[in-house]
C-alpha cells in the first residue's frame, strides 16, 4: 500500500513546530555560530510556513469555485 501523502495543513504544523524549537535553540546556543545556525533554521521554517498557509489559502478559494 502506498504512504499516503501529507496534507498542507500537517506539513505546515510541523514546519510551525520546527521553527518553534529553532527559536528556542537559538537562546540554548553556546557559540554564536551555532546561534546563527539556529536563526537560518527558524527563518527557512518560517518562510516555508507562510509559503504553505498561503498554498492553504489558495486551495480552500479553489473548493470553492
Amino acid at each position: 500500500m502506498p504512504k499516503r501523502e501529507p496534507t498542507t495543513e500537517e506539513l505546515r504544523q510541523v514546519q510551525e513546530e520546527r521553527t518553534t524549537g529553532e527559536h528556542e535553540a537559538i537562546d540554548s546556543s553556546v557559540t554564536p555560530d551555532e546561534e546563527r545556525q539556529h536563526r537560518r533554521r527558524a527563518d527557512k521554517s518560517a518562510y516555508l510556513e507562510r509559503m504553505l498557509a498561503k498554498r492553504e489559502r489558495s486551495e480552500r478559494d479553489q473548493e470553492r469555485d
